[in-house]
């Protein structure tokens, strides 16, 4: 039996959100709808489902540069 730790489940859950946003952003416009309340949802969305997808990358973007920024007033 395979043994899952907290990285395997944090590349499938990254997986899984790439693919979700994928279809919202991108596949969504040329597929019809799929019969999943969600992603039926996501595809009749016109402005967050961008939001979404763009909140997680500026999040991180956001977390790392006060690290960075506490890591210069603490070093200084």
């Amino acid at each position: 039996m395979y043994n899952f730790n907290e990285g395997h489940v944090l590349i499938i859950a990254s997986a899984l959100f790439l693919l979700v946003g994928c279809y919202a952003v991108l596949f969504s416009a040329f597929l019809p709808l799929t019969g999943i309340y969600l992603l039926d949802i996501l595809a009749q969305d016109t402005h967050y489902k961008y939001f979404v997808v763009l909140v997680v990358p500026m999040t991180v973007y956001f977390v790392i540069a006060n690290w960075v920024g506490w890591q210069y007033y603490r070093n200084s």
